[in-house]
């Protein structure tokens, strides 16, 4: 059994949909799972027909912003949405002053018979660091529990916008952007945690030492055009799968939103 799967921060599904870029996507990359972020959207307020996928959605109660979706062919046993009790429990949300994240459809997650698959759409710190403190001290803790709780029942896969470079290869700038949002050493210890936690960056297993590779862009200053990029989306897996790993992919040429899709495949 190979598992084709690919998660794309879409930056509204609305938009990619209306541009026909997530169509054109579809048809030519045909996934058997698409795991989708920053939707900005409830499922009834996109015009999306993919007829061979089950969709599901976590979306935000705030309009227009955040959420994440899953598009399967697979069939699956179960889904949720966000944490489990027992972790929204052991977390004080309330001392994020913008608000509760778990409110913001930020987690997605289907079990597969052989794993679980997390699509995550991880808060991003601020350009004043304003949110840093909820990365360091709440939200990356938690979510790494969350994962060591559910890969206590089965492997895991988990995917998405981490919102933050890993390591001075993965953005094209480290220098000037040191300690600067999705590069301070708090979010990029966030990282660490995953990793030391058994878990294995996918494309870095594959692509140990490859440049020049991101996933992210800023509209501004022809950054995309120059390649002034960060590879801030990643599939995690549990070490556990590393020799059903074959692929990990990132595709930059791909365009309809300021990320770009990556992916992995998986036999079993």
């Amino acid at each position: 059994m190979l598992y084709n799967i690919y998660s794309w921060n879409v930056n509204g599904l609305r938009a990619v949909v209306r541009k026909g870029a997530l169509e054109k996507f579809i048809k030519e990359n045909n996934p058997d799972i698409l795991c989708v972020q920053e939707t900005k959207a409830k499922q009834d307020q996109a015009e999306i027909d993919f007829p061979e996928y089950t969709e599901l959605w976590n979306s935000a109660k705030r309009a227009g912003y955040s959420g994440t979706a899953i598009f399967t062919k697979p069939p699956y046993a179960t889904s949720f949405k966000g944490f489990t009790d027992n972790i929204n429990i052991a977390y004080n949300w309330a001392d994020d002053t913008h608000g509760d994240p778990t409110d913001e459809g930020r987690v997605l997650t289907v079990e597969y018979p052989e794993f679980y698959l997390v699509n995550v759409y991880t808060p991003n710190s601020k350009h004043e660091l304003t949110r840093l403190k909820l990365r360091e001290k709440l939200w990356d803790p938690a979510f790494l529990n969350f994962l060591k709780e559910l890969e206590k029942g089965k492997p895991v896969v988990v995917c998405g916008d981490f919102n933050a470079a890993h390591t001075e290869i993965d953005l094209a700038r480290p220098g000037d952007n040191e300690g600067n949002a999705g590069f301070t050493k708090e979010e990029r210890k966030g990282i660490d945690n995953i990793i030391n936690a058994g878990f294995i960056d996918t494309f870095r297993f594959l692509h140990p030492a490859e440049t020049g590779r991101y996933t992210w862009w800023t509209w501004r200053a022809n950054a995309r055009v120059r390649n002034i990029g960060w590879r801030i989306d990643y599939f995690f897996i549990s070490k556990s799968l590393k020799n059903n790993l074959k692929k990990a992919e990132i595709y930059e040429k791909i365009e309809g939103s300021d990320h770009c899709p990556i992916s992995i495949t998986l036999e079993f």
